[in-house]
């Protein structure tokens, strides 16, 4: 973790399609890259990292727009995926260019709104990734999108539901989705997950 840094970059995420909204407010490093960004969104939101994940947004001073991620040739997109550990935020975010899309789980689909709020200098008695606010929590890996999301809650919500036990049995009795503790996030050090996913050789 880094303690200070030139300049911190704040952001809000929003998960789209649900109601109440599923929100994080983070600060992270200005030197991060996209791959840093991506593995703090996935601990800030309660994400588990399971999945491809991909970040879509405008090339600044153009309609252009790019997609950064984890390249994979088994998938033919119709545009070129950038690798997110050789982009740096800052070549994309800027005051004029503040939104992008964040998709998690290509299957399930979970589509996150990112807004860039500010870019301040950092705090020296700070430790940055930081997140700083949030409400509610992660639904579940796998639970089937938005659609499998509120059936979740449908049922953990009807203790005479027929699922009622086996859903509880598999998020655990004391899961609450309307409990979030930003002092509780813990932030991973990013090129620990990427040597984790992709293994020593290589330059993150």
């Amino acid at each position: 973790m880094r303690q200070q840094s030139q300049q911190v970059f704040q952001f809000k995420i929003t998960l789209n399609g649900i109601s109440p909204a599923i929100w994080r407010r983070i600060q992270v490093p200005g030197d991060y890259s996209f791959w840093d960004l991506h593995v703090a969104i996935q601990d800030a939101m309660g994400w588990l990292d399971y999945h491809l994940h991909e970040f879509e947004l405008k090339q600044p001073g153009s309609q252009t727009r790019v997609r950064i991620g984890i390249p994979d040739e088994d998938f033919d997109w119709s545009r070129k995926t950038l690798a997110g550990w050789v982009v740096a935020i800052a070549d994309y975010f800027t005051e004029a260019n503040r939104t992008a899309l964040y998709t998690y789980d290509f299957g399930d689909s979970w589509v996150h709104q990112i807004k860039l709020e500010s870019i301040e200098s950092g705090s020296p008695q700070e430790k940055y990734p930081a997140c700083i606010g949030g409400e509610r929590a992660c639904p579940p890996e796998d639970v089937g999108g938005v659609w499998g999301y509120e059936s979740f809650l449908e049922i953990i919500q009807d203790p005479e539901h027929e699922e009622y036990e086996e859903m509880l049995s598999w998020v655990g009795e004391e899961s609450d989705p309307e409990s979030f503790d930003p002092q509780e996030v813990r932030f991973e050090d990013p090129r620990e997950r990427w040597n984790a996913t992709f293994g020593e050789e290589g330059d993150a």
